[in-house]
C-alpha cells in the first residue's frame, strides 16, 4: 500500500497534469457509474473514463520511463487494472480512483525498472561468462539469441537460472523453492550455464 504522503503526491500530480479540465463531470463520478453498472452495461462511462485518464497516465509514463511506447503500454495496463478493480468492486471508494490510478502507475513503473535492472544484470552475467579470444574484435552479445538459448534449456535448468540471477535468490532459497538440495542447485546451475554458453557461442542453437 502506498504511504499516505505518496498517495497525496500522486493525486496532486494527476490534477496538475489535468488542471485545465472542467471538473463538472469528474473522474469520481465516472468511476461510480462504472462500479455501479453490470459488466458491459455502461461502456460510455468506461470510454469517457479512459479518454480522460489516458493522457495523464501517458504523461506520467513519459516523465518516468522516457519512452513513448513504454508510456503507451503503461496507460493501457493501468487503465485495464483500474477498470477491472471498479467492475469487481475491489476499489471500494470510487472517489479515490485518481489516487488508485497513479498509485498503480507508480508500482508498475517501479516494477518495470526493477525488471530492466534485473535483465541487464542477467545479460551482463552471461556476457561475462562467454569466453572471447579478442576483446577488441568480440561481437556484441546477441540478446535475441540469448533469449532463445534460455528458452531451449530444460525447465528445471531455466528455473534455477531465473531464480538465481533474475530473482537474486541464494542457493538455499532456490533449493527450497524447487524441492532440491543446495548441492543439486549448484550442479544444475553450473551445467545450465555451460549449456547456455555453448548455445550463445554457437555450440548449439
Amino acid at each position: 500500500m502506498l504511504h499516505h504522503l505518496e498517495r497525496k503526491s500522486a493525486v496532486a500530480y494527476a490534477y496538475r497534469v489535468h488542471e485545465t479540465d472542467d471538473s463538472a463531470v469528474d473522474d469520481a463520478a465516472l468511476a461510480r457509474r462504472i462500479a455501479a453498472a453490470r459488466p458491459d452495461t455502461d461502456a460510455a462511462a468506461e470510454d469517457e473514463f479512459c479518454r480522460r485518464l489516458a493522457p495523464r497516465i501517458r504523461l506520467y509514463g513519459l516523465r518516468h520511463l522516457r519512452d513513448s511506447h513504454a508510456a503507451a503500454d503503461l496507460a493501457q495496463q493501468v487503465l485495464m487494472t483500474t477498470l477491472e478493480a471498479l467492475r469487481s468492486g475491489k476499489l471500494r471508494e470510487p472517489e479515490q480512483v485518481v489516487s488508485f490510478v497513479f498509485g498503480t502507475c507508480r508500482m508498475v513503473v517501479l516494477d518495470l525498472k526493477r525488471t530492466h535492472a534485473r535483465r541487464e544484470e542477467l545479460l551482463a552475467t552471461y556476457a561475462d561468462d562467454v569466453p572471447v579470444a579478442d576483446a577488441q574484435s568480440a561481437p556484441r552479445l546477441d540478446h535475441a539469441r540469448l533469449a532463445r538459448c534460455l528458452q531451449g534449456l530444460a525447465e528445471r535448468e531455466r528455473s534455477v537460472l531465473v531464480l538465481t540471477f533474475y530473482d537474486d535468490r541464494a542457493a538455499k532459497d532456490v533449493a527450497a523453492e524447487l524441492a532440491l538440495t543446495e548441492a543439486n542447485v549448484r550442479v544444475i546451475r553450473h551445467r545450465a550455464l555451460q549449456r547456455l554458453r555453448d548455445c550463445v557461442t554457437g555450440g548449439s542453437s
